[in-house]
């Protein structure tokens, strides 16, 4: 292969031409027209799909806003009825009445299980378990310092807890789960042999667990979603840790029932244009929805939950396009859950912003529908006339039959490349060739074998020169190559190569009848000729190549040898 080559060739006609093809130059211009009138309409279709995204927001924050209102009152109860605690365990009050709780307890503690109870009408029951069964929980401690002031407190929150519960003012159920082996909650226990298993459901509830102070360093209030059945008997669940003097004594929590939430929601959607709801917690297990779940749990297929869900993972507001639907969403402040909106292209086109826009792409319909009848009714007439120039053109440079230039038109390229080459002093060769013996195939097996024959040789030429190169069919089994940037060794090794494989290739010119050809080539270059005319590379490459001829063909002469077969 040819080394060094670092001759900058200069663009051809060709090349040039097809910038400027009258076709190309008409479609340009209706391009501009259509992407000027797109613009136009688009810079509008941007502001109205600005408006209907901040109109989804806005609707989808209004609701967001009203349910985690709702969850902030339930939040601050939940931290005054620890506040309230924490205070009684600091300053137990001296009632005869709290003395009397804990002398039941020392009285009971032993029973597997055990109830204490003053006044069921002014406070809730204490439940509680044996001392054996709290020391086999790595999670429980019975410490007989803090237990009987823990009591105490217990039984003044059993007081907050009965006031709230009667004046409706905790969402659902509130309970106080202590690490001493008891509990009050808002929901009696029917049986008190039931105590036992409440208390070890309650520990395993993960809003217990999960207050651990690994678990929660920060000692706040963390939120946990539990799904029994998702039509009726689903809730999210607050809870804060009881932490005094750096002593972990309990978990106070409360629920908000889901069933209360799609209410609300219902009411919401009725009051605005359309749109779905659907509740997320932070799992992104559908809570609630405006539809029955068993339509909503299908509302988003499993690579648009994907979808949305990386875009959520972003940002804790937005809204995305998802098919024909557009989806937006909120994160509420509280639970880690998540607010969806689902707006259909129905419903979208039956508001004020599906009309205006479907009377602006109306109108880019009927604009853009004429401009593109005039463009093909021009552009069918210069293509036209451009075809008919073309054909013209190519007919007069190239040979229709190899496809390589024609001899007028190789003269002309041979006469600038070799003036370049001349100018920038560098390597310039010319290569010589004819097809052995072609003669004989046109008497054996007629013209028509012989135009296979060099429509298969102008093939092998094409391929085996570099893409400056240039390959011109001269004479009727003569061809003639330019090798701009190459040197006499160089031009020698194409001339090889071009031997050896049109050489070697069999050529099928009837059904059954193949025959092999030889050729012989002459090689020059400037730098042996000392002269940077073709005409005189030719001459010289043109003797080389009948030397060739009449040392047995089927080789390459580049000097004053022949090449070896």
């Amino acid at each position: 292969m040819r080394q060094n080559r670092v001759v900058k060739q200069p663009r051809s006609l060709k090349q040039l031409q097809r910038f400027f093809i009258p076709a190309r130059v008409v479609n340009l211009c209706f391009v501009i027209v259509l992407a000027c009138s797109t613009l136009l309409t688009w810079r509008e279709v941007i502001v109205l799909q600005g408006a209907y995204v901040s109109s989804q927001r806005s609707a989808l924050e209004n609701v967001s806003n009203a349910l985690d209102m709702h969850i902030q009152v339930g939040v601050d109860r939940l931290l005054f009825l620890r506040n309230g605690m924490q205070a009684a365990l600091q300053t137990p009050l001296g009632f005869a009445v709290l003395n009397t709780v804990q002398t039941a307890f020392d009285q009971k503690r032993a029973l597997p299980y055990w109830q204490i109870g003053l006044d069921n009408n002014r406070t809730l029951p204490i439940y509680g378990v044996s001392d054996r069964l709290v020391e086999q929980s790595e999670l429980l401690n019975r410490d007989d310092s803090r237990i009987h002031n823990e009591l105490s407190a217990a039984m003044e929150l059993g007081y907050l807890f009965r006031l709230s519960y009667d004046n409706s003012m905790l969402p659902r159920q509130a309970w106080y789960l202590s690490r001493a082996g008891f509990f009050l909650s808002t929901r009696d226990v029917k049986r008190e042999q039931d105590i036992i298993t409440t208390y070890y459901r309650l520990l395993a509830r993960p809003w217990f667990s999960g207050q651990q102070q690994k678990e929660n360093r920060a000692r706040g209030v963390r939120w946990f979603t539990i799904v029994n059945n998702p039509e009726s008997d689903s809730y999210v669940a607050a809870s804060v840790p009881l932490d005094y003097q750096q002593y972990w004594y309990g978990v106070l929590a409360m629920s908000f029932p889901v069933s209360t939430i799609k209410p609300l929601l219902i009411t919401t959607r009725q009051q605005q244009d359309g749109g779905e709801y659907l509740l997320y917690d932070n799992h992104f297990n559908l809570l609630t929805s405006t539809q029955p779940l068993q339509i909503a749990s299908r509302a988003l297929d499993s690579a648009q939950r994907a979808k949305l869900q990386a875009k959520m993972a972003q940002q804790p507001a937005g809204g995305i396009n998802l098919g024909t639907r557009y989806v937006s969403w909120q994160k509420l402040h509280y639970f880690g859950g998540t607010l969806l909106r689902i707006h259909a292209l129905p419903e979208g086109i039956a508001g004020d912003f599906g009309r205006i826009s479907i009377a602006l792409s109306l109108l880019w319909l009927l604009f853009t529908g004429m401009v593109l009848f005039s463009w093909v009714i021009i552009r069918r007439m210069v293509n036209n006339l451009y075809t008919m120039q073309h054909t013209l053109q190519w007919q007069a440079w190239f040979d229709p039959l190899t496809r390589l230039y024609n001899r007028g038109s190789f003269f002309d390229q041979a006469k600038r490349l070799s003036e370049d080459a001349r100018v920038n002093k560098q390597p310039f060769a010319v290569i010589q060739l004819d097809l052995d013996h072609f003669k004989s195939v046109n008497d054996r097996f007629g013209h028509q074998a012989g135009d296979l024959v060099l429509s298969h040789a102008a093939g092998i030429i094409s391929n085996s020169i570099g893409a400056q190169d240039v390959a011109g069919r001269v004479g009727g089994e003569e061809f003639c190559i330019l090798l701009p940037g190459s040197t006499l060794e160089q031009a020698r090794l194409v001339a090889e190569n071009i031997r050896e494989r049109i050489g070697t290739k069999e050529i099928l010119i009837h059904k059954r009848t193949t025959l092999r050809i030889t050729v012989s080539l002459g090689v020059s270059d400037v730098e042996e000729c000392n002269n940077y005319a073709f005409e005189h590379l030719q001459s010289v490459a043109d003797r080389r190549l009948y030397r060739a001829k009449n040392e047995g063909r089927n080789q390459v002469c580049s000097g004053d040898e022949v090449a070896n077969r």
